[in-house]
Parts: C-alpha cells; sequence; structure tokens
C-alpha cells in the first residue's frame, strides 16, 4: 500500500511546448502543462465543461522522450508523484507551486 500513498494519474493534453532545460551537470529537464477536461451537467440541466491545468516535470530519459515527441496539444497519460516547492521572486514574496514529478508518460492520440 506505501506505493499508493503518492501517486497520481492525468490524461490530458499540453497546453504549449515543453520548456527543455540542461543543467549543469548534464541532467534534463522538461517542464510543461497539461489540460483535463470534465464534463457534467448543473441543476438547470445544462452541460458544464471543466478544465484544470497541472504543472508537470519530467527527468533525464524522461525529458529525452518529452522533448523528442511532446508537442503543444497532443495528448499524453502521465503517471508520477504530487510535489510541493516555494521559492522568492524576483521582489522578495514567497511564491508556491505544486507540480507532478513524471515516472511514466504514455503517447496516445496520432
Amino acid at each position: 500500500m506505501n506505493a499508493l500513498r503518492n501517486k497520481v494519474q492525468l490524461i490530458g493534453n499540453l497546453g504549449n511546448d515543453p520548456e527543455i532545460i540542461e543543467l549543469d551537470n548534464g541532467k534534463k529537464l522538461a517542464k510543461f502543462s497539461i489540460a483535463t477536461n470534465e464534463s457534467y451537467r448543473n441543476a438547470q440541466g445544462e452541460v458544464i465543461k471543466d478544465t484544470q491545468w497541472h504543472n508537470v516535470i519530467a527527468w533525464n530519459k524522461t525529458a529525452e522522450i518529452v522533448e523528442k515527441y511532446v508537442t503543444k496539444g497532443k495528448e499524453i497519460a502521465v503517471e508520477g508523484k504530487l510535489t510541493n516547492r516555494s521559492w522568492e521572486d524576483k521582489e522578495g514574496n514567497k511564491r508556491y507551486t505544486t507540480e507532478v514529478v513524471v515516472n511514466e508518460l504514455l503517447l496516445l492520440g496520432k
């Protein structure tokens, strides 16, 4: 059961081309966001479409696959874990973000 403690699976479409960063130590990092869509009917019977955006990062070999095959609009499935991090912006304000760190990636669609 420990493997299920921090696990997320998403299927969605990329909002933009991935940002690929090569670090000084030679590691690669891919950063991108995917949109997931959900539809439901409200009390009036109208269909409501809800889109959620998720920040995603991939490291090393997975980042290389992202760099080579993944572009804006592509449908992908990712599996990974949620992480939170914080930093200070240029004005000294503390900023926070939640990201999905990918350990598996599946290319979907055409």
